[in-house]
């Protein structure tokens, strides 16, 4: 371990002795706890990370283009198509 900082060292050296494992009783302890609260806000992060990315997406489903022909096949008017003060009128 010569390429270790010595407060990396001293860190492992206390972490060892919650590792160790008494023969007669088999407990996670306070090392299992630490991994597992460690992985818990992982996923947090990650969660939360992944929820912020969602809401930037903007997604506008594209429309079926022979749905759009049966449509003018029948005479209705086409959405698309309808002038912009129309549009307007409809949204206000």
């Amino acid at each position: 371990m010569p390429d270790m900082s010595s407060s990396a060292a001293l860190a492992i050296t206390h972490l060892v002795p919650l590792a160790e494992v008494d023969e007669n009783k088999v407990t996670p302890g306070v090392l299992g706890f630490i991994v597992f609260a460690v992985m818990a806000l992982a996923v947090w992060g990650l969660m939360k990370s992944m929820s912020k990315q969602m809401n930037k997406v903007d997604f506008k489903e594209a429309s079926d283009p022979r749905a759009e022909s049966v449509d003018t096949a029948e005479g209705k008017a086409d959405p698309q198509a309808a002038a912009p003060a129309e549009r307007q009128a409809k949204q206000g």
